[in-house]
């Protein structure tokens, strides 16, 4: 029997003078400081480095983020799948 995948969402980052960056197919959001933020997208763990980091819109249910800041790197990882859910997940529990 075939397991059902859910259905992926079109994931984009937009990233705008290096000050804002757009991101859709958000899964969940991991950790956030002022430093990094960690998120879950349906191609892999995406972190965003820099300094004076906001989270200006989250939206989980329409996957869609945008972070302000002076970003520094944007980078992918896949850690394989997820534990317990993100920050969100937990904070909701």
């Amino acid at each position: 029997m075939q397991e059902q995948q859910k259905p992926k969402r079109a994931h984009n980052v937009i990233m705008e003078n290096r000050r804002t960056i757009f991101v859709s197919g958000v899964e969940d959001v991991d950790s956030f400081d002022e430093s990094a933020v960690v998120v879950f997208t349906d191609c892999g763990i995406l972190t965003v480095h820099g300094a004076d980091l906001h989270i200006n819109r989250l939206s989980v249910e329409n996957g869609e983020l945008n972070v302000e800041g002076e970003i520094h790197s944007v980078s992918y990882s896949d850690d394989g799948p997820r534990q317990g859910g993100g920050f969100f997940s937990k904070l909701f529990r």
